[in-house]
């Protein structure tokens, strides 16, 4: 097997929310170069929230991509948060749904220049507990889970995350 070096890394930016470091690798022919990553201290949820035969998703416009899409509750943990704790409060926060969880996979979306690791989680047993947060989405709406392949055919989720997550459940939901 083979597998790339690093030699070292070099900090190019630093905040609460993310690096970036240069990092001095060398691949399996010999080749060093340096190569940017983007390190997030902090990992991130998601959550699939599903009653009977409906997901639980968010309308929301993402500026960095100028794209509007639907998306699963999803957000990062906070400073000594388990995943679960976190999954629970992003969903309630940004949804206005308390809801219990059970893991689905941990993935690494930006495996190729992020360390960042995503716990993704379904949700279950939905309880209404307030109103969703207007600057986390437009609309939150309960869609019938027959329809996501219609969705993500016609673009409405551009979110690589819930794109993730949503298929996913549904492979894992017809296999098992």
């Amino acid at each position: 097997m083979t597998q790339w070096t690093v030699h070292g890394t070099r900090r190019i930016y630093d905040s609460e929310w993310m690096s970036v470091d240069l990092d001095d690798v060398e691949i399996p022919d010999g080749e060093r170069f340096e190569h940017h990553v983007v390190r997030l201290p902090h990992p991130s949820t998601a959550v699939v929230v599903v009653e009977g035969e409906h997901v639980l998703l968010m309308w929301r416009h993402r500026f960095t991509t100028g794209a509007w899409g639907w998306e699963v509750p999803a957000g990062r943990l906070e400073q000594d948060e388990s995943p679960e704790i976190a999954a629970i409060r992003e969903t309630e926060e940004e949804t206005g749904y308390r809801v219990q969880v059970e893991p689905l996979i941990t993935i690494n979306p930006l495996n190729g220049i992020s360390s960042h690791t995503t716990h993704i989680f379904v949700g279950t047993n939905a309880v209404k507990t307030g109103e969703h947060d207007p600057a986390e989405a437009a609309e939150v709406k309960w869609v019938p889970l027959n329809e996501i392949p219609a969705f993500i055919r016609k673009g409405l989720i551009p979110c690589g995350i819930t794109l993730a997550a949503l298929s996913t459940y549904l492979t894992l939901q017809r296999t098992t």
